[in-house]
């Protein structure tokens, strides 16, 4: 291999170290300042890794340029991942540990409180037997979205830095704020990144390529109702809790993310919360069909109008936002830069897996701002929990990934002109 194996690991585990998660909650932009500490050791890190131009802006933006080592015309191809980690699960503290040569069987995480990966729970772990795992310590997330993929594109262009005998146009990297709360593109500039398309490295097992995306949406509601004494409350309470749970149960029960693959899309509800006064239901609603989408939407609407019917006007206040929308639609046009990662693949020995997305990247919203940005495998399994974990040679494909397309673009332009 071409990549040193527990180079990229280390540096993963460097980065894994460093708190940078998200906050919804916040009206700052990046959210939480960890994402700038870990920018700055990133900036040390592309300088040494050949790059020129490395900025840092004030809203956690760092981008940096590694210089095309040959006069040829080529394309010049962007490279994207995201600073921040989920904030389902705590980000702090984390603790990474390598499982060396997987043997099989289950993992113990934490033995003391009994937390374990078992392939029973995650049977892709029996595709990995004989590999080296990067695992949690049962307490926190381990941040392999995104921190692999900083850590996958600096050991690429370190890499190319390192052997100038590998032809290729010029690269243009950008690490983003704030993608795991949906804000990764908000101050995104796309015209000063200059890039003529890009790729996300944010995707999950080896071999992942994706260029659709559900489209999204999330849904606020909030319940107003009555608050009585119980025993007199005959034909006066309006209990808000009861109500969400009332409105909950009026979606399909099958819509859920727990009963859903491949094309189907769901409502996720994230969040209740509250008492008899009021009462708080936060979704996310996804689909990839825009048509299914919409009536998704409208799904949430009518139910809304039909409680207000039943109870005094405004009982239930629906807020609706979308999010991102598919980027098949800019994809498809400029479908060969699907075929370019997908030829990639194939020349470090691995089948490319093109599936949809059940999810978002920064990708999704950049295509939509004239940049198309399919999205690359990482690795990765089980984002946003304590059950986390990367094999170390997935890490390894996905920079070796990186650089066959980078070589093979630049053969690519030479042919045709």
């Amino acid at each position: 291999m071409r990549i040193n194996k527990n180079q990229i690991a280390q540096r993963f585990i460097k980065y894994a170290r460093i708190e940078t998660t998200s906050n919804p909650a916040s009206g700052n932009c990046p959210s939480t300042p960890g994402q700038i500490e870990l920018a700055k050791i990133l900036m040390i890190d592309l300088l040494e890794a050949g790059c020129i131009d490395v900025h840092l802006n004030e809203f956690g933006y760092l981008t940096a340029t590694l210089p095309a080592n040959t006069t040829d015309k080529l394309p010049v191809i962007g490279l994207i991942a995201h600073l921040d980690t989920s904030p389902d699960l705590q980000g702090r503290d984390v603790n990474p540990r390598i499982v060396e040569k997987y043997p099989g069987g289950d993992i113990p995480l934490d033995p003391g409180e009994k937390i374990m990966l078992r392939p029973t729970d995650f049977p892709e772990l029996n595709q990995y037997i004989g590999q080296d795992l990067i695992v949690t310590d049962g307490n926190t997330l381990l941040g392999a979205d995104d921190k692999a993929g900083i850590a996958v594109i600096i050991e690429a262009i370190t890499h190319l830095n390192q052997h100038p005998e590998i032809r290729h146009g010029q690269v243009k990297i950008c690490f983003t704020p704030d993608e795991e709360i949906g804000r990764g593109a908000d101050r995104f500039d796309v015209q000063r990144f200059g890039a003529d398309f890009a790729y996300t490295i944010d995707g999950g097992a080896i071999g992942d390529l994706e260029y659709e995306n559900f489209n999204a949406a999330a849904a606020s509601i909030r319940i107003h109702g009555r608050n009585v004494h119980p025993g007199t409350a005959k034909d006066k309470m309006i209990n808000a809790i009861q109500l969400a749970v009332d409105f909950h149960n009026q979606l399909p029960k099958g819509d859920r993310p727990e009963h859903t693959e491949g094309y189907e899309g769901f409502f996720h509800l994230i969040r209740l919360n509250g008492g008899v006064e009021k009462a708080r239901l936060e979704y996310i609603i996804r689909d990839h069909d825009s048509k299914n989408f919409a009536e998704r939407k409208e799904m949430l609407r009518n139910i809304t109008s039909r409680f207000n019917t039943t109870y005094p006007p405004k009982t239930v206040e629906l807020v609706i936002k979308d999010q991102y929308f598919n980027m098949k639609e800019k994809i498809e046009p400029v479908i060969y830069i699907v075929e370019l990662a997908a030829e990639a693949m194939r020349m470090a020995g691995i089948e490319p897996r093109i599936a949809p997305i059940r999810g978002g990247t920064d990708g999704a919203r950049l295509s939509f701002m004239g940049l198309p940005t399919p999205n690359l495998f990482t690795g990765g399994h089980n984002f946003h929990g304590r059950y986390e974990f990367i094999p170390i040679q997935s890490m390894v494909a996905s920079a070796e990934v990186i650089i066959n397309l980078l070589m093979i673009a630049a053969k690519s332009r030479n042919k045709q002109s």
